[in-house]
């Protein structure tokens, strides 16, 4: 059996010792807090609920973007074993509210990945089947539950091409953990490839596609035409989604140089974090650029010229609005966010210069669906502002790009049933950890 080294460990404890004080931010507070207790609320739930009778399906997922891939395979397999019960962890506070609305029996933060916290841990919940999210994978964890049998998987498995994993160290300290795996859904032949090299045994590595592109047709299919969201943009409209400030740097004078030829022409920016300081950023760049004043969305009742949305969790929902999308996080070291949401409405995406490791932007550039911008802002800026002219002219251009962004994200579906069919099958495969009669 793998198992984590004596160096990993130590790293790890090191790491949860200093992290209160190398981030002393709210956000990374809240996640020390909910990472800490975790382990007291996830036993006292087994202590109460545990059904030993019922097998136990443990995902994890790190974040949001992990937790929506999560999410369409996990919906899946419950149709196929509707009798098992199903518990969702995550890492990341932004995590809570998709943990909050997921249909299962419990879910909570993941407690960091300590001997002395996991085995009991284990011994508590007593899972069947553990699937970790695209690459999110613990290594304590995963080696500790295959030890005491647990059926350890992977679906939506993505590894970039410069991923720090690939790496000496991180590659020798996660290897034990890969290797746990009793099979891993990669998404592409390419991650399939690293996830080889990061240790996962070939011959259990079966290539099903993203179940992302299942998550966002879903979302999209599920938003009610008469949404009042989706009457605050309109014709000449681009929705600037997940942004960071340099993205609304480049976007704020697109904006300003569009309006000079094309005055009707409106803007929705979305931050990423909406603050109120970054709100308030926001406002006075607008100002300084002669731009109209931002309408807050908490304030708005009808379209505006620049609608700034100040909460979260309605993103998905307003690229509805909008003509044409710009995808935030290709300025910075965050990553490009996800560019699927906006494509599976139909818009074509504009993005920043640092989108190769994202495979679903290559996807959409290659098809012709998607604008990546130079580095430079003023360049960029002109760029971007160029092609929303172009494409508020050119009605049948626009109607042609719109029906690639939204083929391609069709061309994907059908990952997260296949994905479930190979969790649904570690299952059937399996006896349970005690039997029915046992249980009673």
């Amino acid at each position: 059996m793998p198992r984590t080294s004596i160096a990993y460990r130590a790293l790890l404890r090191l790491g949860v010792l200093l992290a209160p004080t190398l981030d002393r931010s709210a956000k990374a507070a809240e996640g020390h807090r909910g990472r800490s207790s975790g382990p007291g609320r996830l036993t006292a739930w087994a202590r109460a609920s545990r059904d030993r009778g019922r097998p136990l399906v443990w995902f994890h997922a790190s974040s949001v973007g992990e937790g929506l891939q999560a999410e369409s395979v996990l919906l899946e397999l419950r149709r196929l074993h509707p009798e098992a019960q199903y518990l969702y962890t995550h890492f990341s506070p932004s995590a809570e509210g998709l943990a909050r609305r997921l249909p299962v029996d419990t879910a909570d933060y993941l407690p960091y990945d300590l001997p002395a916290t996991i085995r009991p841990l284990l011994t508590a919940l007593a899972p069947d089947l553990l699937v970790f999210s695209k690459l999110d994978l613990w290594p304590e964890l995963a080696t500790q539950a295959d030890a005491g049998g647990v059926t350890v998987a992977l679906v939506a498995g993505t590894v970039a091409p410069g991923s720090g994993r690939l790496r000496w160290p991180a590659r020798t300290l996660l290897r034990a953990g890969y290797a746990s795996l009793s099979a891993a859904g990669a998404i592409a032949e390419a991650d399939a490839d690293r996830l080889a090299r990061l240790g996962v045994p070939r011959e259990r590595i079966r290539v099903l596609g993203d179940p992302r592109f299942d998550s966002v047709a879903a979302k999209v299919q599920a938003v009610s035409p008469a949404d009042p969201l989706l009457a605050l943009g309109g014709p000449g409209t681009l929705v600037a989604g997940s942004t960071w400030p340099p993205d609304e740097g480049v976007v704020l004078c697109a904006f300003a140089s569009t309006r000079t030829t094309s005055p009707e022409a409106r803007l929705i920016v979305v931050p990423h974090e909406p603050t109120e300081t970054h709100l308030q950023a926001v406002e006075s760049a607008a100002a300084a650029l002669g731009l109209p004043a931002p309408v807050r969305l908490s304030a708005a009742t009808e379209p505006v010229p620049l609608l700034l949305v100040d909460r979260v969790g309605v993103l998905a929902r307003l690229y509805g609005a909008g003509m044409l999308a710009y995808v935030g996080g290709g300025y910075g070291r965050a990553g490009l966010h996800s560019v699927l949401e906006p494509a599976a409405w139909g818009l074509p995406v504009s993005f920043g210069p640092r989108w190769r490791d994202s495979r679903d932007a290559g996807l959409l550039l290659s098809g012709d669906a998607a604008l990546a911008l130079p580095e430079d802002p003023g360049l960029a800026a002109a760029r971007l502002a160029d092609w929303w002219r172009a494409m508020e002219a050119d009605g049948s251009a626009r109607s042609a790009a719109s029906g690639r962004a939204r083929a391609i994200v069709e061309s994907g579906a059908g990952a997260a049933r296949r994905s479930a069919e190979l969790l649904a099958g570690l299952i059937s495969s399996r006896p349970l950890r005690r039997s029915p009669s046992a249980a009673r």
